[in-house]
């Protein structure tokens, strides 16, 4: 799915958020709600970010850190499962739960 479809996927999926918008950056899309960032879209997949209390549901479902390139690690954005995102009122649960997520050391 090409980045520009996919975003807006990502958009449809998401539209029950308050605030909802979406600028370019990173070669993808920043997501934001209310002027706060918590997601990013790129190469065909989401990440949202997370904290010390939402982490571990990425990591069990063995989902990886956004990585833009082989220098550089984002560590506190993690790739949206695809059960999550094809479900509307999960990706919106979790979209949440990246807003609500505190800026950790990662």
């Amino acid at each position: 799915m090409a980045d520009a479809s996919f975003r807006d996927f990502v958009l449809d999926q998401l539209a029950g958020l308050r605030g909802l918008d979406c600028r370019a950056m990173f070669g993808g899309y920043g997501l934001y709600a209310d002027e706060r960032f918590f997601g990013i879209v790129h190469r065909g997949a989401l990440y949202f970010r997370t904290d010390e209390q939402s982490r571990p549901d990425y990591l069990r479902r063995g989902m990886r850190p956004f990585v833009p390139g082989s220098r550089q690690s984002l560590k506190a954005y993690y790739e949206v499962p695809a059960e999550i995102l094809e479900d509307p009122e999960s990706l919106l649960d979790w979209a949440r739960r990246a807003l609500a997520a505190k800026h950790s050391p990662y």
